[in-house]
């Protein structure tokens, strides 16, 4: 009787024991966030990592990758979840291509958009619109050449239906990530030379330099955007805590541009830090729901 009870006994705990170290596991997998090196989704990505791991006891592991794996990651539960789904317009084709297999928590910033820049000392009489680079002697300025960012960018298709939709056959559209964009830019505006850059608001490089946006008149290159937080389908199951913060998760566009200016002056790491201590009531919000109080 004894021996069966202690076998019994001995049998259930080794039942606990796994069970235990199966949770354990669990607790300890990472949640994945897939992210591309633009300087958007790098603050916002790093923002949630901190928050998350600091208050809601998960950790996080950064994917860096392009837009396009991220939303085949996503839809394949191979990635948890990604910060910067812009729609309606820059990347629909992604999107249409997912399905139900995603799901959109929330939107993390609005009045997002894409465009054509230009250095301010380039006349504006002779380049304000997309059409006039059409022009000879805009042409041969700019070198035949709009300097773009990485290939999977939706900015970077939509770009290149600018060129079509604006008969712009003898210009060549550069790829290359963020940073180098930003290094032609920066080398050209030293030398006051001409350029025409692929750009997108909020971005840092508004605050450094005095640039402005070509007009779309055929609206080749869409209009306002909002940026969501897409997940997994099964995601908010899993870690319900995790997805209510990031649906509340809400940065005002003014916010996140300075905020990426401060990133661009000192660090990623210290500029999340400036902004979680400088927006502590809105953080406070994200992470609990609770609205501050009236005064």
């Amino acid at each position: 009787m004894l021996k069966t009870f202690a076998r019994a006994a001995f049998t259930a705990g080794l039942a606990l024991s796994l069970t235990g170290a199966a949770h354990a596991q669990e607790q300890k997998a990472p949640i994945k966030i897939g992210w591309t090196a633009w300087a958007d989704a790098e603050f916002v990505t790093k923002l949630t990592k901190k928050l998350i791991e600091t208050n809601l006891d998960r950790k996080v592991e950064l994917v860096q990758t392009d837009i396009a794996p991220q939303y085949q990651g996503v839809a394949k539960g191979d990635i948890d979840l990604m910060m910067m789904a812009w729609l309606p317009e820059t990347h629909k084709d992604y999107w249409a291509r997912v399905g139900t297999k995603a799901v959109q928590l929330g939107v993390i910033y609005t009045d997002a958009k894409l465009g054509w820049v230009v250095p301010s000392y380039v006349p504006e009489d002779q380049v304000s619109s997309i059409a006039d680079l059409a022009k000879e002697d805009v042409q041969k300025k700019l070198g035949g050449k709009v300097q773009g960012i990485d290939p999977g960018a939706g900015l970077t298709r939509l770009s290149k239906e600018a060129l079509k939709t604006y008969d712009l056959d003898d210009y060549n559209l550069t790829t290359a990530s963020d940073a180098a964009m930003v290094a032609a830019l920066d080398r050209a505006i030293r030398k006051k030379e001409w350029i025409v850059a692929t750009g997108w608001s909020p971005h840092w490089m508004f605050g450094k330099y005095e640039l402005r946006y070509l007009e779309d008149p055929k609206n080749a290159l869409g209009g306002i955007e909002r940026v969501y937080v897409v997940s997994r389908q099964d995601f908010q199951n899993d870690y319900p805590q995790v997805a209510q913060f990031l649906m509340r998760m809400h940065l005002p566009i003014d916010e996140l541009q300075g905020a990426m200016s401060a990133a661009n002056e000192t660090s990623v790491d210290e500029a999340v830090e400036k902004y979680i201590t400088e927006h502590s009531t809105r953080v406070k919000y994200w992470l609990t729901g609770e609205m501050p109080s009236a005064s």
